[in-house]
């Protein structure tokens, strides 16, 4: 790899370090998903919901690394820091409403509509996390920075 190459990346570490922490995040929970499946649930790589929250560990690899990079009295770490909470708030407030009520939603059109051909579609149910996966999510995240950084 060429210097030149080294330094744009050394200076996208807010760009890397959160995208690496989302990877690690869905691989853990693929493999979290297959071994309580007993089956290999590659779906998982690309989904919303399940242990830990990649949201989480996304937003609080950026604000550990903008911390670290800008210092943890700035004006930017104080931005990504409410940014984290807020998409981890989002995490596990709205979106796991949603994913009750998509839950009730599917069981009423079960009932309903059983055997009608157009409802056949139904509604993701697993799209929020609980709070242990938004706290696993945010440890991992903020570990993940303060290694990589």
């Amino acid at each position: 790899m060429n210097i030149a190459l080294t330094y744009v990346l050394l200076d996208y570490k807010t760009l890397i370090v959160p995208s690496g922490a989302w990877l690690i995040a869905q691989f853990i929970k693929v493999i979290i998903a297959s071994v309580q499946d007993r089956r290999p649930r590659f779906s998982y790589m690309t989904t919303m919901g399940g242990m830990p929250s990649a949201h989480s560990a996304t937003v609080c690899s950026l604000a550990t690394t903008i911390g670290i990079s800008n210092g943890f009295t700035s004006a930017v770490f104080a931005i990504a820091a409410f940014f984290a909470l807020l998409v981890m708030y989002d995490a596990g407030g709205v979106r796991r409403t949603v994913s009750s009520h998509s839950g009730m939603i599917n069981r009423m059109l079960d009932e309903l509509f059983r055997g009608n051909p157009e409802f056949e579609l139904r509604f993701r149910e697993i799209i929020g996390h609980n709070r242990l996966e938004i706290i696993a999510g945010a440890i991992l995240g903020i570990l993940l920075a303060l290694w990589w950084t």
